[in-house]
């Protein structure tokens, strides 16, 4: 509702419309999430820089230095490959965990002892809107994350490994927004099924598996070697694992070593960002009106 006074005095009331105020209350809980991120941006950076710079140190830095090949033990050509394997993995893996983290978490503390998920959904806009402006404000986290994780490369560079980098710029332009939609939404999925006592336990059951299965350390097709009576088990196990299509996307983003077809990379990444949202704004929905 919104006054107006003419010059004559006259004061006249005009009726906002539904779509009016659901766009006006959706702009302004997307504009406080950004703002408490812009209050917390230090931690925001530490978090998502502190496990890339450790793999990176790790594997690329203290590995060389006590003598413990990588690449296979084949030598500068087995570090070169790992090193681009490893670019794209820190970068998919970030956008993951940020993600995860950024709707997940907030939201256990939301539905939990704060209660501040009531006072969302009085805003004057659909519920499922609430939902989709939780989705919206982690996949920009998620983008944030994409561009401060990226500069890797060149600390990789800096460091003296020669990495085969390859930038195809629509790859990377497309599959940045489309991963954080994905990963956004599966947050919201986690955040909504998983009661808010037992969120810690999502990292040990379902992130961590989700990372060691996700291609972070090795391409996709590698898992072809691991058979049992000559079918590939691993490499079709791994192919319900989200985070795979995102490692494997970077891959063919970032470097020009063999990755998994894109014609079958973006249908499933499209697939899964429909997928997580239906099943989280189901799950927002239930938990709200619970």
């Amino acid at each position: 509702m919104a006054t107006t006074t003419s010059s004559t005095g006259r004061t006249t009331i005009r009726m906002r419309s539904q779509g009016v105020a659901s766009r006006i209350a959706f702009g302004a809980l997307l504009l406080r999430d950004l703002t408490v991120l812009k209050k917390n941006l230090g931690i925001f950076i530490a978090r998502t820089l502190i496990q890339p710079f450790l793999l990176v140190f790790v594997f690329l830095f203290v590995f060389p230095k006590i003598g413990q090949g990588i690449g296979g033990g084949s030598g500068l050509a087995g570090e070169s490959a790992f090193a681009a394997v490893l670019v794209s993995g820190v970068v998919g893996l970030s956008i993951m965990f940020q993600g995860i983290q950024a709707v997940a978490l907030p939201l256990a503390n939301e539905f939990g002892y704060t209660k501040e998920i009531e006072d969302r959904v009085l805003a004057p806009l659909p519920v499922s809107l609430v939902a989709i402006g939780k989705v919206l404000a982690g996949a920009i986290q998620g983008l944030i994350a994409a561009a401060i994780v990226f500069p890797i490369a060149y600390a990789i560079h800096a460091r003296g490994v020669e990495v085969h980098l390859s930038v195809h710029w629509v790859l990377l332009i497309t599959l940045i927004p489309l991963t954080s939609i994905m990963t956004s939404s599966l947050g919201l999925v986690l955040g909504t099924r998983i009661s808010p006592r037992n969120i810690g336990l999502m990292f040990g059951f379902i992130v961590l598996p989700l990372t060691f299965l996700g291609g972070t350390y090795y391409p996709w097709e590698t898992l072809s070697a691991i058979k049992v009576g000559g079918f590939p088990w691993l490499q079709a196990l791994v192919c319900i694992n989200p985070l795979i299509y995102v490692t494997e996307g970077f891959r063919a983003a970032l470097t020009p070593a063999a990755h998994m077809p894109l014609y079958v990379i973006y249908p499933v990444l499209v697939g899964f960002c429909v997928l997580f949202l239906w099943l989280g704004v189901r799950g927002f929905y239930r938990r709200v009106l619970s």
